[in-house]
């Protein structure tokens, strides 16, 4: 926190989770903006915009180091009662911006109403993701809420480079911890299987996995620095799926296949027209999940 110095001017101040919670507000994005992000991935998306940009692992500490901001925009379900109680007396509206409340969340959320209607009255609007988001939010006490749908359904994707695939090719994407051995476990002969991980701090783990699975079948590997030349590889730098996805054949989407993460965004490999194939646990993403449905 010493190392991050309150923002020099007073704009308008939006609060992002990680990776594509970032993403999801470039389309909100007219003019200089002061910006905080808790996560690694978070903090390399947002050094690509307009904005004066904060590293804040530490969320509890944020209400004392804020200083007056026009508008504070939080994104999703970053619901931190000091963040907002003091930013609803230093700045001019308090917004939660994309609001969801998951199936798995919902009831842990009843069992802490108290705390949350206290909570929401700090907040002066809410959009929310849909209908249902709408009813948990209100039956919660949540005031002025607004459906506006998913702002993820809003972003652009743009190729920044064009890879050469050398055969069928198959991308697992945004994996975590456990979905690696699972996706090995049904590689498919004569195919190439690129593997990126969702966070840059498993790159290392990733790499022993594959390394080894490939030593045991016979099998070729590289990372992506050296292009798609093998059987296996390894994406082990950030920023690079959107031009994996435009080459890929068929798309296996993490996050989904262990019980403890709630699915990744599913529209950025339809925007390509691409097969996706998901486990069941995607109980954060249903309504991007209901845009691509079949």
């Amino acid at each position: 926190m010493y190392k991050n110095p309150p923002f020099r001017q007073k704009r308008h101040y939006f609060h992002s989770c990680s990776l594509g919670e970032t993403k999801s507000i470039k389309p909100l994005i007219k003019e200089n903006i002061n910006l905080s992000v808790i996560t690694n991935t978070g903090y390399e998306e947002a050094k690509k915009y307009n904005a004066d940009v904060r590293y804040l692992p530490f969320e509890i500490f944020i209400p004392f180091w804020l200083k007056n901001c026009k508008n504070l925009i939080v994104i999703e379900a970053e619901l931190w009662l000091m963040l907002f109680y003091i930013a609803h007396k230093r700045c001019n509206k308090t917004i939660l911006v994309n609001a969801r409340i998951s199936d798995k969340s919902y009831p842990k959320y009843k069992k802490f109403k108290f705390f949350y209607s206290h909570l929401f009255a700090y907040i002066d609007t809410i959009f929310a993701q849909s209908e249902i988001d709408k009813q948990r939010l209100l039956s919660l006490g949540a005031k002025n809420v607004i459906v506006a749908g998913n702002i993820k359904s809003a972003v652009k994707y743009n190729v920044t480079y064009k890879y050469t695939p050398i055969k069928k090719t198959i991308v697992a994407a945004s994996t975590h911890k456990g979905e690696e051995e699972i996706i090995l476990s049904a590689y498919i002969p004569n195919t190439q299987l690129i593997i990126a991980p969702r966070h840059p701090e498993r790159f290392d783990e990733v790499e022993n996995l594959i390394k080894n699975f490939c030593k045991k079948h016979n099998l070729s590997y590289n990372t992506i620095e050296k292009g798609l030349k093998s059987d296996i590889i390894l994406v082990d730098r950030m920023g690079e799926l959107i031009n994996i996805y435009s080459v890929a054949d068929i798309v296996i989407l993490g996050g989904s296949f262990v019980d403890n993460v709630g699915g990744h965004n599913p529209l950025e490999i339809a925007y390509f027209n691409k097969p996706l194939i998901s486990g069941k646990y995607i109980f954060n993403q249903h309504t991007l999940f209901d845009m691509v449905q079949n």
